[in-house]
């Protein structure tokens, strides 16, 4: 079903805008009201990654006047396969850095926000209130469910897309039509029951396939151009080449409230506490187990002194806890922070005394 225009229409196009969005300007559905529109309109990236790359440089190019990207994570060779926003140049960089220079390359006239964070029930409203659209590029279920509650609370059609190995989904959630991604799964998988692209694998232009869908989905819910994914979820099997569609219905279940959502209780590490306890474990006073649970690649590459490899996909199928000590901390490490949150909830939903190191081996090597 057609919706109206999301956005209404800016300023007059200047001359180089014109120019640049001419191809726009011929389709009779989009025209220059169209594209004042889509240079009015406000839209934030979550996941400047497989997924959320695609969706930016697409976004750009179609001229959306404000970018904002969420992200807290650097770039990694191992990115490279399919976020094509960032360059081998780029690598150790924050994603948002990268993403933005990308951005304005392609068009400097775009407004660019960056939040360089990650989003928590206590940052997450504030972060999204104030765009307009809402693009779910994350690749965690907790994540989604955060966006997506927050999208709910505050009225936001949300564009929303998984991919893994070579499957993908995608579709569009707006609570405000009664369709929200509770309804697609009402409830998060456990830990171990959906692996991770680090784990199972991704088709690096499957994610371009998708990204581009989801990028044309904002264009039309920011233009009111033709029939958005909203109540649909649009699902790719890129190894058989079928594309199909799946019907959507909501139910009128509101989403939890902020208070309503757990908040895990693992103990944080700050990088410049690692460093003092790595020091008195090596005077003998302190007494802990440094795990890094990031890829075995990940690691030749750096690696914290000491440090035992653990993947992470040891510990979400639980191969690699038989071998962990259960009389002394474990504390655990990954590159920001994020796969070794994950890895500490597990642990001490396990029984261990796991902490987690805020901001990982990037911070430990801006604090030794």
């Amino acid at each position: 079903m057609p919706l109206p225009a999301l956005v209404p229409p800016g300023p007059s196009l200047t001359p180089e805008q014109v120019e640049r969005g001419s191809r726009h300007l011929l389709l009779a559905e989009l025209g220059v009201d169209g594209q004042r529109r889509l240079r009015n309109a406000r839209v934030l990236v979550v996941g400047a990654g497989g997924l959320g790359a695609p969706v930016l440089q697409y976004l750009a190019a179609a001229g959306v006047g404000t970018l904002g990207i969420v992200d807290d994570d650097v770039v990694e060779l191992s990115n490279l396969q399919r976020q094509v926003v960032h360059r081998s140049a780029d690598v150790g960089r924050a994603k948002v850095d990268s993403a933005r220079e990308a951005v304005e390359a392609l068009d400097p006239d775009i407004r660019v926000v960056t939040h360089r964070t990650r989003l928590t029930g206590a940052n997450v409203d504030d972060v999204l209130r104030g765009y307009d659209v809402v693009v779910d590029g994350t690749d965690n279920f907790p994540t989604r469910y955060l966006v997506n509650d927050a999208c709910v609370r505050l009225g936001l059609p949300e564009v929303w897309g998984s991919v893994l190995r070579f499957d993908a989904q995608t579709t569009v959630f707006w609570g405000r039509a009664g369709v929200q991604l509770r309804d697609l799964f009402p409830t998060p998988p456990a830990p171990d029951q959906v692996p991770s692209c680090a784990e199972a694998g991704v088709l690096g232009a499957l994610c371009g396939q998708i990204g581009s869908i989801m990028a044309t989905e904002v264009v039309k819910l920011v233009t009111g151009t033709g029939e958005p994914l909203l109540g649909r979820v649009l699902v790719v099997d890129a190894l058989r080449g079928r594309w199909t569609e799946v019907p959507l219905v909501g139910r009128p279940t509101p989403a939890p409230s902020l208070e309503a959502q757990p908040m895990p209780d693992v103990p944080v590490l700050t990088a410049t506490e690692l460093v003092r306890r790595l020091a008195d474990r090596e005077a003998g006073t302190d007494d802990f187990l440094l795990v890094d649970v990031r890829e075995p690649a990940e690691h030749e590459q750096a690696a914290i002194p000491g440090a035992v490899l653990v993947p992470l996909g040891t510990v979400l199928d639980g191969s690699a806890l038989t071998d962990l000590p259960r009389d002394a901390q474990i504390v655990v490490h990954c590159q920001v922070g994020g796969r070794s949150l994950t890895a500490a909830r597990i642990l001490r939903d396990a029984g261990f005394d796991a902490a987690n190191v805020d901001g990982g081996i990037v911070a430990w090597m801006d604090a030794r």
